[in-house]
């Protein structure tokens, strides 16, 4: 099930701006707290609060180091 982007801001900011812990922010607005952990890391590192991209090919770079 994917999580609203207003939810997943609504996290980062308690744990960023109102110095709430990770846990505290998860149990507040009741989602998982590994997901928190992450939301915000991805915050702190990046600076971006959308999900990062999933999917994709993941393949096709290693069977193509054999292709000759």
């Amino acid at each position: 099930m994917a999580l609203s982007d207003d939810l997943r801001e609504r996290v980062v900011k308690a744990v960023v701006e109102e110095g709430m812990s990770r846990n505290a922010a998860a149990t507040r607005f009741g989602v998982s707290t590994p997901s928190a952990v992450r939301w915000v890391k991805r915050f702190e590192t990046s600076g971006e609060m959308s999900p990062a991209p999933s999917g994709g090919d993941q393949r096709s770079k290693r069977i193509e180091a054999y292709r000759e």
